[in-house]
């Protein structure tokens, strides 16, 4: 019995190293809100205050703010279109809109469902309020 499980040991730590080098391209693509959160408290100034005219429902100081946001990077839960709303944060030292956006889902008055991203929807941070 020794020999035999000897014998099946490596196809089994093959099978198992086979398992983890397939599914390790999935782990990189699972960068939504469920693997980081942050408070809104150690948000950005500039972030902060979009909250706050999120809460507000303005002013909101780009025509842009306020839109439908899609949601195709998928990165976001799925939901209905029309479902999230973006807007911009601000950045320091750019004359553009910059990369800094805020998406609310729901009831957005609530800020109950509320992303962070910084690199222009490649990645997600969950809010905390």
């Amino acid at each position: 019995m020794v020999h035999t499980a000897q014998r099946y040991t490596p196809t089994v730590a093959g099978l198992l190293v086979c398992c983890i080098l397939a599914l390790a391209p999935f782990a990189s693509v699972a960068k939504g809100p469920s693997q980081s959160a942050v408070a809104a408290q150690d948000l950005p100034a500039e972030a902060r205050t979009t909250l706050a005219r999120i809460r507000a429902s303005g002013p909101f100081p780009y025509e842009r703010d306020g839109v439908v946001f899609g949601n195709r990077e998928r990165l976001l839960p799925s939901m209905p279109r029309g479902y999230y709303h973006e807007y911009t944060v601000p950045t320091p030292g750019t004359t553009s809109r910059g990369a800094r956006r805020i998406v609310c889902g729901g009831h957005v008055a609530t800020l109950a469902e509320c992303y962070y991203s910084d690199d222009h929807y490649r990645s997600f941070r969950k809010i905390q309020p």
